[in-house]
């Protein structure tokens, strides 16, 4: 079976309601996709969610889906963690990332170890109860705040313990101009769930935007055999912006990883 996912936040203008997040569910399951990441879903958000996590998980059961991910904030966790338990229990997931160090830590070495030291407790609880807690990166954590010093992202490799998982957005480790599989390598067995979008050059200009994988310049023979020597999980396809239909576009993704065995 493919490992292939999507992450929704793909879909995120297609999730709104009960009724639009079913369909985008049933699309998904269409085209080949066996898992999502179930993130930014509008349905689900809010003080009184038109969709809870029972409901979602018969959705996804429905269209024989998989939540193999998702994101949360970090206030969830630190003010309702037990909740945020039940809530993946009852969605069949045991991962969980956010998307990214909160803002009220400084983009500083001292800030990120802060972050590192509240979070502890916090991944102690989740691992108890057999949920895997990671970390999902852009490129501004891989800013150096001392010329000729670690990255950011070095803090949360070298110092998050093997228990702090990296999502790892390897368009944003691109974008930020290091090497893919560089930095797979130093995160082996921490990378369950990893993201993939392309990078596309626009013809006669000097500008880049996101595409659907295979149709930019990334080197995917190179990154897919790194990954697999990590040991990925899952490959979730997170197109943060699409410049055509965002289901043709993630049709295009998988029918390119498939044929690369993935």
């Amino acid at each position: 079976m493919t490992q292939l996912a999507v992450q929704m936040y793909t879909l995120r203008d297609f999730t709104k309601t009960s009724a639009d997040l079913a369909k985008s569910l049933e699309r998904v399951s269409k085209m080949g996709y066996p898992a999502v990441q179930m993130s930014a879903i509008g349905a689900m958000n809010g003080e009184n969610p038109e969709v809870d996590a029972k409901t979602a998980r018969q959705m996804l059961d429905d269209n024989g889906l998989k939540c193999i991910a998702t994101h949360r904030p970090w206030d969830n966790f630190l003010n309702n963690l037990e909740g945020e338990i039940e809530f993946h229990k009852t969605l069949g997931c045991d991962y969980s990332a956010i998307g990214g160090v909160p803002g009220n830590f400084p983009n500083t070495y001292e800030g990120y170890r802060q972050f590192l030291t509240e979070a502890k407790p916090v991944i102690a609880r989740l691992k108890e109860a057999g949920i895997r807690f990671g970390h999902h990166n852009h490129s501004h954590e891989f800013f150096r705040p001392e010329r000729h010093g670690k990255t950011l992202e070095d803090i949360l490799i070298e110092e998050g313990g093997p228990d702090l998982f990296l999502e790892l957005d390897l368009y944003w480790v691109e974008h930020a101009g290091l090497n893919c599989v560089r930095i797979l390598e130093r995160s082996h067995g921490r990378v369950p769930v990893i993201h993939l979008k392309d990078k596309e050059v626009l013809e006669g200009k000097n500008e880049t935007r996101m595409a659907p994988i295979g149709e930019g310049t990334m080197d995917w023979d190179g990154i897919l055999e790194g990954c697999r020597k990590a040991g990925v999980e899952w490959y979730a396809i997170e197109q943060d912006q699409c410049f055509r239909d965002a289901f043709d576009c993630l049709q295009s993704s998988y029918d390119y990883l498939r044929e690369k065995g993935v």
